[in-house]
């Protein structure tokens, strides 16, 4: 057990994280020279083409007689739930900082992560060979943020291979070994787990106390199954099965587990015979900040859909969904996700990896009702909202945001965070002109397109980070869109009075340019209740039907011209509007 190493590596997006991983493999001689590529622990083809890791990636190396277990992390914060996960598998941690960008939001909230759990923390600076690099300014930055001597920061190139022997060096020195007693009553910690069509639920797992053996019968804590362990073994490139796994190691177990609902992530794995006397505290559950209707095109399919999103779970344990229905959209689930890049994510993998076609409703944050009763229902549909006349007050939830950028941006992000209903809390300067802003902000607003404004407006410079604080009472109105007089749920937004008449008439917009043109007008329509705010109208495809009239007279033209309109009054009474799936999208990207 001595000689056993668990270490995860945390840092912000794109600060090279998945490369120095590559590396690592290369010098431990991990993976052969023909199956090196880039980004080789990103095993979805999704991560691959993004440039981002989505998941997180365990593995095995050997090293100068250490065994080190390497867990390589998503850098953006949709993901955090991910890292969270690895940091409870681990003693360890690599902080990996980039030279030329420095400390950023998601470094920092990682790092805190990490602290919280006790892991030993080894500062690495990355991309030092680039031009742009500016390796003492950062030190000074990284030693403000946890206060270590300057020597103990390592400085490496993970694209070139500099200085990533050190860092092994320092992995073996400075990371304690795990604590556990092998003789003990077996207790593993579940931290993942994947669906294989031939053998089951494959769960990951990290032994914390106790030995386990092939074979062995071993219960669930949680659900309270029993199954036999009818494979162990270690995660190397491929999975590696061995006879057995003592205290302190990271494997995995195939026990013919059919039911996704059966293994839980943060569950405690233990024998049936000598069980232990309690479980592990496993990591709190992902609390989903952002929520959308998920429906099947078509409506047999959502069985199908149902057994995707269950398969799909196991694998991303910080997506939850249950079932709902709507007028216009049939049978679907309202799914919890953790952001929007985390919704996206999700919607492209249910079509890669289980052909299911979706559509997406608009997505909305979870609200508190207040009716005048007394009464507290939580709203996550805005289909679901109590009628006005019942509705005493609404409260919605907020956020506590820290954004990190360099002080000629101060300007821009303090008014697009004030046009999103924000409260300054402080800024203060970290180092040189790096400042920090803490803004308390309704969840609401930032969901939609913050993050990509404030990308924008900074030249990708600031770095975004939030948690969620309390529920505030808010002014807040039912913003139905209607299309000939009929309600589409589907479209239907909570939204702050305010915004109301500017977004309805952005909406109304939108969906006159997205909107096919019929035989009929269309009319467009932004209401709140009864009281129409905003209108536009699709015009209708028509026949000329005077093309046969040579002049002649004007009650024969009015003739043709009345019997045509009585037609398109017929067809609009039975006509029915087919909202395509990109008018659905089109309202992410209203501006």
């Amino acid at each position: 057990m001595k000689n056993i190493r668990n270490f995860c590596i945390i840092a912000h997006i794109d600060h090279g994280k998945s490369t120095l991983a590559d590396r690592m493999l290369e010098i431990t001689n991990t993976v052969s020279a023909k199956d090196m590529e880039n980004q080789v622990l990103d095993d979805m083809d999704l991560e691959k083409e993004r440039g981002i890791t989505i998941k997180s990636h365990a593995i095995q190396m050997n090293y100068k007689g250490y065994t080190l277990n390497l867990i390589d992390t998503p850098g953006h914060v949709d993901f955090s739930y991910e890292v969270s996960r690895s940091i409870a598998a681990c003693e360890g941690a690599l902080l990996v900082v980039d030279a030329s960008q420095g400390v950023q939001a998601q470094t920092i909230s990682n790092l805190y992560m990490a602290l919280e759990h006790d892991l030993e923390i080894i500062p690495v600076m990355n991309k030092c060979d680039m031009d742009s690099a500016m390796p003492d300014m950062v030190e000074d930055e990284i030693i403000d943020l946890i206060g270590c001597k300057r020597e103990e920061i390592l400085r490496c190139s993970a694209k070139t291979g500099d200085g990533v022997e050190a860092v092994l060096d320092a992995i073996v020195d400075r990371i304690p070994a795990p604590e556990g007693d092998p003789d003990a009553p077996l207790q593993c910690l579940v931290f993942d787990s994947v669906f294989n069509s031939f053998r089951g639920i494959i769960a990951y797992f990290k032994v914390v106390n106790g030995t386990l053996h092939t074979n062995d019968r071993v219960r669930f804590v949680q659900t309270g199954k029993e199954y036999d362990a009818d494979e162990i073994g270690v995660l190397k490139l491929q999975m590696q099965p061995t006879k057995e796994l003592s205290a302190g190691t990271v494997g995995y177990i195939i026990s013919g587990i059919k039911t996704s609902t059966e293994v839980k992530v943060g569950d405690t794995i233990t024998h049936v015979a000598r069980p232990c006397q309690q479980a592990i505290d496993g990591f709190q559950e992902a609390k989903p900040m952002v929520f959308a209707g998920v429906y099947p095109i078509e409506a047999e399919d959502y069985e199908d859909l149902r057994a995707s999103l269950e398969k799909l779970q196991l694998n991303d344990s910080s997506l939850s969904f249950q079932p709902e229905s709507s007028v216009a959209l049939g049978f679907g689930f309202r799914c919890g996700f953790l952001g929007l890049l985390h919704m996206e994510i999700v919607q492209e993998r249910l079509d890669r990896e289980f052909d299911m076609d979706v559509i997406t409703t608009v997505p909305n944050v979870s609200y508190k009702v207040y009716t005048k009763d007394g009464n507290m229902k939580e709203v996550h549909n805005p289909a679901g909202m109590p009628d006005l006349t019942e509705i005493d007050h609404i409260e919605e939830p907020y956020i506590r945001a820290s954004i990190i950028t360099t002080s000629n941006f101060i300007g821009p992000i303090m008014t697009l965070c004030l046009e999103k209903r924000a409260e300054l809390v402080k800024q203060e300067y970290i180092s040189g002109n790096r400042m920090e802003l803490l803004f308390d902000m309704p969840l609401g607003e930032i969901v939609i397109d913050f993050y990509d404004k404030l990308k924008s407006i900074s030249k990708g410079y600031a770095s975004f980070d939030w948690h969620q604080s309390d529920f505030r009472p808010s002014n807040l109105v039912k913003l139905d869109i209607l299309l000939n007089g009929e309600q589409v749920d589907a479209l239907s937004t909570l939204t702050h009075r305010d915004n109301a008449l500017d977004f309805g008439r952005r909406m109304c917009e939108k969906l006159k340019e997205l909107l096919p043109r019929q035989q009929f007008d269309i009319a467009i329509q932004a209401a709140i209740g009864a009281k129409i705010i905003a209108r536009e109208t699709v015009k209708q495809v028509r026949k000329d039907v005077l093309a046969k009239c040579y002049g002649g007279d004007v009650s024969r033209k009015r003739k043709l011209l009345e019997k045509q309109k009585r037609g398109k009054k017929r067809m609009k009474q039975i006509g029915n509007v087919e909202v395509p799936q990109k008018a659905f999208l089109a309202v992410l990207k209203l501006d």
